[in-house]
């Protein structure tokens, strides 16, 4: 007898329990939302999205509103929809107890503005993927122009560089290579301010400061640019002290094994 009664007993406790767990639920659903908390992860002074501007789109698409219940918040469309930003690498979306939920946000990291020959501007990220410009920010980076062929809306570099077809036609993976190479390097970054690509497929790097240009010429794959500048470098460290920052109107490294350079006053 006493056996029936404790599984009986047990057998209330756990409808209890289910009980206030639905009723718990219920309040809970009911509960007016807040807004969230929307945590974005800036690089650089002038990031790509602020936390308003996260907000104003998620209103703007339906997604959250003023006086919204809890069980009317769908997070995977929230995510999903953040995650579809150009600018945005990674998002999370999570509610927490009561009426308050979050919003974490990190952004791509550009390393340089590519300017093509359709008028278009969009950046590459570190991965090399194709991040579109917006209005109202304006990401510090180098810059790339010249002869650009690649679009918008074409393959990103690792797109690009796993297809032997378009490696032989594409240029942006070179731009890459080039403009990544800088980035984490704490001397060029400080020194060159733009890439440009000529008609020939060769690159002319231009210093931030002065008139001189550095004749950097292709740029098939990291070994060749790692190359090319840690020969500049060396140039740099050991033999611009002697003559001077202003001696040379031209700094060439495109040839294996040398460097050529052109005084101002050579005719």
């Amino acid at each position: 007898m006493a056996k029936w009664i404790k599984i009986a007993l047990w057998g209330i406790f756990t409808i209890g329990v289910i009980v206030l767990l639905v009723v718990v639920r219920g309040i809970q659903n009911e509960r007016v939302l807040e807004e969230p908390e929307i945590i974005v992860e800036k690089i650089g002074e002038d990031p790509f999205l602020t936390e308003q501007e996260l907000l104003a789109k998620l209103e703007l698409e339906g997604l959250f509103r003023k006086g919204m219940r809890r069980e009317d918040l769908k997070l995977e469309a929230i995510e999903n929809y953040i995650s579809g930003i150009s600018q945005v690498d990674e998002v999370k979306v999570y509610t927490r107890i009561g009426n308050d939920w979050e919003i974490k946000v990190k952004l791509k990291r550009p390393v340089i503005r590519v300017f093509n020959k359709y008028g278009e501007s969009f950046y590459l990220d570190e991965e090399g993927v194709i991040v579109k410009t917006t209005p109202s920010h304006t990401a510090r980076s180098i810059v790339a122009s010249g002869e650009i062929f690649d679009r918008i809306d074409g393959e990103s570099v690792p797109d690009i560089i796993n297809n032997d077809s378009l490696i032989s036609i594409r240029k942006l993976d070179d731009i890459y290579r080039i403009s990544n190479y800088v980035c984490y390097d704490p001397l060029f970054r400080s020194l060159i301010g733009q890439i440009y690509l000529d008609k020939n497929g060769d690159f002319t790097l231009v210093p931030l400061v002065g008139d001189q240009k550095i004749v950097f010429g292709k740029a098939n794959s990291e070994s060749e640019v790692k190359a090319k500048f840690e020969k500049l470098r060396t140039f740099y460290h050991e033999g611009m002290p002697y003559v001077g920052w202003e001696t040379y109107s031209e700094i060439n490294v495109k040839y294996d094994g040398q460097i050529v350079c052109k005084r101002k006053t050579d005719r």
